[in-house]
């Protein structure tokens, strides 16, 4: 997409961050699970409090996407002792990747992932891996054609119920 520019995430936008990611999640879910559950996953997970402590964390780097000055998505991704699971070699994680709704459909998502891509090979590593809700067959079927494939799983929780990841890695050697 020509006229998405990815840049880090300043502290100073840690409020932003927090609201874009309640609002993406809450999109991207909200068909899939209980409302209550939803509303306690997204008011722990992206309280301002701790989207800040994510956002210091030395391995842990936060992108926003924009287009035409608006924020259309954000990235988070992990290395070194950020990464959620321990994944042999040199590996980085994409923790989160969102798009706005009003953005999807234009090449955000495929923008913020290959920044993720190219940054993995910046830093030498062999693999880019992730968690994908084994629901949202959308997002599967995104990665797959990005080559991404299945190696695992893990649980994820939502409120109280607990649901299956798969993990998918892209080899880059």
């Amino acid at each position: 997409m020509e006229n998405c520019t990815i840049r880090p995430v300043d502290p100073s936008e840690v409020e932003a961050l927090a609201e874009l990611a309640r609002r993406t999640f809450a999109a991207a879910f909200a068909s899939g699970n209980a409302p209550d559950d939803l509303a306690a996953y997204v008011e722990r997970a992206f309280a301002v409090e701790r989207m800040a402590a994510e956002l210091a964390a030395p391995d842990s780097h936060f992108l926003f996407a924009e287009v035409e000055g608006e924020l259309a998505g954000y990235l988070k991704i992990n290395t070194g002792d950020a990464q959620t699971e321990q994944v042999d070699g040199e590996t980085l994680e994409v923790e989160r990747i969102y798009v706005d709704a009003r953005q999807q459909g234009r090449g955000v998502g495929k923008a913020l992932l290959d920044f993720s891509l190219e940054e993995a090979r910046r830093r030498g590593c062999d693999t880019v891996w992730l968690g994908v809700w084994e629901n949202n067959t959308k997002a599967i079927a995104f990665y797959e054609r990005q080559d991404f494939v299945p190696f695992g799983k893990h649980d994820f929780t939502v409120g109280t119920d607990v649901q299956t990841d798969i993990l998918m890695r892209c080899a880059l050697r």
